[in-house]
C-alpha cells in the first residue's frame, strides 16, 4: 500500500491539529463529570495508581502527560456532542479496524 500523497487541504487540518491546544486536567475532568479513577485510568490508558497520583499530595504528587490531557479533554469533547456526532463517524474513529 502507498502513501496517500497530501493536499493542500489535509496540510491545511495537520497544521492545525498540531497547535491545538485541546487540554483538560484531571481536575478539572473529575470535578466535572461523576467518574472513579478507575474510568479515568481507563480513558487515559494509565494506571490506577498512575491517577491516584494526579490527585495526591505532596511527594506522590505526579504530574499528568500532555497525551493524558488530550485524552482527557477529547473524551470530555465527545461526552460534551456524542448526540451531535454522527455515528458513522464514531465508529471511524473508536473502532477504526472495523469500518473499513
Amino acid at each position: 500500500m502507498n502513501p496517500h500523497p497530501l493536499q493542500q487541504r489535509e496540510q491545511d487540518l495537520m497544521q492545525f491539529y498540531s497547535y491545538c491546544q485541546l487540554g483538560m486536567t484531571p481536575k478539572q475532568f473529575y470535578t466535572k463529570w461523576q467518574v472513579n479513577y478507575e474510568e479515568m485510568a481507563q480513558i487515559c490508558d494509565r494506571s490506577l495508581s498512575t491517577v491516584r497520583r494526579w490527585f495526591a499530595r505532596g511527594k506522590n504528587y505526579r504530574r499528568p502527560m500532555p497525551a493524558d490531557l488530550r485524552h482527557l479533554a477529547l473524551m470530555n469533547f465527545l461526552l460534551e456532542h456524542f448526540e451531535e456526532i454522527p455515528k458513522e463517524v464514531l465508529q471511524k474513529l473508536c473502532f477504526p479496524d472495523e469500518s473499513e
